[in-house]
């Protein structure tokens, strides 16, 4: 197997031989450069040409965010983050992903190898990912939508904060009410929640037990200790928080978010967008196996086409879409005068 030429840009030398270390020890990775800060990493990136970098967000002379913003749009590379896990480390690292970055790592003080353990395979992860283009919307959000009840479940892991906000800025303000797993640490996941309500139409925050669902309510996983379930209420739904052990590798679990809506299939339009591994494949399946409407985003426009595959290999997928269409499809399928019905082979629109 051809090593992945990797550059490390952080400013702290030892978090630079912390990183070194568990990439060379994984023996996938040639470590081709080191870099104390953006200016650096600029001369060492055009000599070296890596597969992906690691960047810290907090540098001397230019902060990790702006680099990335050049860079991305300069010559465009798969990118690690690196953040202190605080609220504005954060906020940052969420900044960082709506901007390209394929992953961030939180970063505790006091790091130790252990910290680290899913390192090599989130960078290796990265380095296999696609870079998508910009993708633009077929259509401003209708003024005109009427929701006829279906609710909308969506799951989405490595490259889905880009994916959500591109597929959010497609909702009107009196969206069909949604409710959304993101494989993301709990300390990204409200400030995640904050950005998209500054940048939507609709009203976002993470779920609470118990809360009722209606029109232009869009609600995240909060994640931590719990995982997010749908439930029934008259004729409506509510989110319900419940503790419990990892589901295929993940709290929160988008196959528990899918699973909890089976008994109501009908009712449901199920979604599952970019990530990496196959949590959310067997419940989309699940879903449509009952009657469900089920969309999985399509490779061409995956950062990382893993879930959604796999997904389709299962036969779960009623239909595979461009990110841009998507939106368009759920609204579509949630407004009053349209009742698609799943075909019996997989297509695309």
């Amino acid at each position: 197997m051809e090593q992945k030429r990797v550059v490390i840009v952080d400013d702290s030398v030892v978090m630079r031989a912390l990183v070194r270390k568990q990439l060379l020890e994984d023996g996938r990775f040639a470590v081709v450069g080191e870099a104390g800060d953006p200016y650096e990493a600029r001369d060492i990136i055009k000599r070296t040409n890596p597969d992906v970098i690691t960047l810290d967000v907090e540098m001397p002379r230019m902060d990790g965010l702006s680099f990335l913003e050049r860079l991305m749009r300069l010559r465009p590379l798969p990118v690690v983050m690196f953040s202190t896990e605080t609220h504005k480390g954060s906020a940052a690292a969420v900044e960082a992903l709506s901007l390209g970055a394929i992953d961030c790592i939180g970063k505790p003080s006091g790091a130790s190898p252990e910290t680290f353990r899913t390192l090599a395979e989130r960078v290796y992860v990265a380095s296999c990912a696609r870079l998508p283009g910009r993708a633009t919307l077929d259509a401003a959000p209708p003024g005109n939508f009427v929701w006829n009840g279906k609710i909308v479940l969506i799951g989405a892991s490595t490259g889905g904060v880009d994916a959500l906000e591109k597929l959010l800025a497609g909702y009107p303000a009196n969206c069909p009410p949604t409710l959304i797993a993101q494989h993301m640490p709990e300390s990204f996941l409200e400030s995640f929640a904050d950005r998209l309500s500054r940048r939507v139409q609709p009203d976002v925050s993470l779920a609470r037990d118990g809360e009722r669902l209606d029109q232009g309510m869009v609600r995240i996983a909060p994640g931590g200790s719990c995982h997010l379930k749908l439930g029934k209420f008259l004729s409506g739904g509510v989110s319900h928080l419940l503790a419990g052990e990892k589901v295929s590798g993940h709290r929160p679990s988008v196959d528990v978010l899918f699973r909890s809506a089976v008994s109501m299939s009908k009712q449901i339009v199920g979604v599952l967008l970019t990530g990496m591994g196959r949590d959310g494949a067997q419940g989309l399946a699940e879903l449509r196996q009952g009657g469900a409407f089920t969309i999985a985003q399509d490779e061409e426009s995956c950062v990382v086409y893993g879930m959604p595959r796999v997904a389709v290999e299962l036969g779960g997928a009623c239909v595979t879409q461009n990110l841009n269409k998507i939106s368009g499809s759920i609204l579509r399928e949630t407004g009053k005068g349209h009742a698609v019905r799943a075909p019996l082979g997989v297509t695309r629109a």
